[in-house]
């Protein structure tokens, strides 16, 4: 059984003390890849260390987080995330999009990094990592207004209802990044993923955050991802191997890795 953590980030100063053994240890449970969203330049020399080290193991995206988009640094930032493109192989541009949870006065030099970011994922035939933290709907309209053949992607972490599902899934080339959140007791995650087909859905741990069930409140590690699957079979009712299967084919198609 191997599964895909398509969205990780064991660069983070939160595995500095024990990195290899985080890695090891998913490995070692069956997770034999981790997909690493950036988040802004200060990270990029860590990911990009961490995926040489294990070349088999850990894939690298590029990309500027809506929450480190900052009026004083926004040019110098995309500028980087370009030049890196130009010069590196990524699997992906990432981690992208919106965030009005932490600050909302920022939300038009968001949509500028995003729709920027979005133009170079089609530039280079890439698809997207796109983070929405209560603003799906300001996200999924800039998608929807910007969707063609050229581009592909993955709403992560999607904690939406059944109709945001829907148009995820219009779009035609998206998935949906399914993450501990599944496993959270009232958070009814596991409704709206009970009536969706498993050809739209990817795994995900977002570690060092969101921590699945029962190992909430620990720091996430990408073997957790075990706990998702574990969960999204008892959701869909069909094996753990079957749920590995499919979403890392999933996975496969999305990525290209």
């Amino acid at each position: 059984m191997n599964f895909i953590d398509t969205h990780t980030h064991l660069y983070s100063e939160q595995f500095k003390d024990d990195r290899n053994e985080v890695i090891e240890d998913a490995i070692q449970n069956g997770v034999t890849k981790m997909l690493l969203p950036n988040i802004s330049s200060q990270y990029t020399t860590a990911m990009m260390n961490l995926c040489e080290t294990y070349p088999d193991n850990c894939f690298p995206m590029m990309g500027l987080h809506p929450c480190d988009v900052k009026t004083d640094t926004i040019k110098k930032e995309l500028l980087h995330v370009e030049e890196m493109l130009q010069r590196e192989k990524f699997i992906a541009i990432g981690e992208i999009g919106l965030d009005l949870y932490w600050d909302k006065t920022t939300l038009e030099i968001q949509k500028e990094a995003f729709i920027y970011q979005i133009e170079l994922a089609k530039k280079h035939q890439l698809p997207i990592a796109i983070h929405v933290r209560d603003s799906f709907t300001e996200a999924i309209e800039i998608i929807e207004k910007l969707n063609d053949e050229n581009l592909s992607g993955v709403f992560h972490c999607f904690t939406g209802n059944e109709e945001d599902a829907k148009r995820v899934i219009n779009l035609g080339n998206f998935y949906l990044g399914i993450g501990g959140v599944l496993t959270f007791k009232n958070a009814g995650v596991d409704k709206t993923i009970k009536k969706i087909d498993m050809k739209y859905l990817i795994l995900e741990t977002d570690a060092p955050y969101l921590t699945p069930s029962p190992n909430r409140g620990k720091r996430n590690e990408s073997k957790y991802i075990v706990n998702i699957a574990e969960k999204l079979s008892e959701v869909k009712g069909i094996s753990i191997e079957e749920i590995a299967r499919i979403t890392t084919e999933n996975a496969h198609n999305l990525f290209k890795i």
